[in-house]
């Protein structure tokens, strides 16, 4: 499994694995297997959590236990895969806007901040300016209040006046080389459900896959992008070939 941390491996379960979108599902043993799970002391602690938090909710059937993300969970996954944000909200209309210049001999500094911040859509506006469409103003705060990265961050937030939004796109994300991405990976999904192994196998490298290709997706909104953005696409046939694979 690409990911480490028990909490987004949970998240990222209740949101993708459900037939219909953000409903309840039981964390049973092949979906375990499929994201590399474990329901011992921390994965029980993680899910104390994150009902504590209340980014799951859960519900008791018959002894058995179901979970379900809920908005909150979706916002905090979000974070992580920006993809996810648009889907279930709508766009404020309003783009945050990060500067940042820290010097050659604070590195170490700069390299953790660009780690921290690698899940929020930022794309590079010009020089030591990065724009985002998602509403990070608050996780920003939360990340540097304190520390010494605080003294050189700028943070704004604005509205588009004019100019060309197709052209901004590109120009920032890239959005031609990432759909050359997802055109890469609906090759790989195919050539692995071509494969002679079991469905359970099958479905671990597809997920595995369209995770590394999400961790590449700014994801934007549909009205910078556009409905019919292959992104979208991707994501209404990952869940129809779970449904095939992931069939009772």
């Amino acid at each position: 499994m690409p990911i480490k941390d028990r909490r987004v491996k949970i998240l990222l379960l209740l949101l993708l694995i459900p037939s219909i979108q953000y409903d309840f599902i039981e964390i049973d043993e092949a979906n375990q297997n499929i994201f590399d799970l474990s329901i011992n002391q921390k994965t029980k602690g993680t899910l104390s959590a994150l009902l504590k938090d209340g980014s799951i909710e859960k519900e008791d059937r018959n002894g058995s236990v179901f979970y379900r993300i809920t908005q909150k969970g979706i916002q905090g996954l979000s974070l992580e895969f920006p993809f996810f944000r648009f889907l279930s909200e709508e766009w404020d209309g309003l783009w945050r806007i990060i500067s940042y210049e820290i010097p050659e001999s604070k590195r170490e500094i700069r390299d953790r901040l660009r780690r921290e911040m690698r899940g929020w859509g930022l794309g590079p506006w010009h020089r030591s300016f990065w724009i985002t469409p998602h509403p990070i103003s608050s996780s920003l705060k939360d990340l540097v209040y304190g520390k010494e990265e605080e003294k050189y961050i700028q943070s704004f937030e604005a509205t588009h006046m004019f100019g060309d939004m197709d052209i901004l796109v590109e120009k920032v994300w890239e959005k031609s080389q990432l759909e050359k991405e997802y055109r890469a990976m609906f090759k790989t999904w195919h050539e692995t459900l071509s494969t002679d192994v079991s469905k359970e196998d099958k479905m671990k490298q597809i997920l595995y896959i369209y995770i590394a290709t999400l961790r590449m997706d700014p994801g934007l909104p549909k009205s910078l992008v556009g409905r019919n953005f292959i992104g979208f696409e991707a994501f209404d046939i990952f869940k129809e070939v779970k449904g095939i694979l992931l069939k009772a």
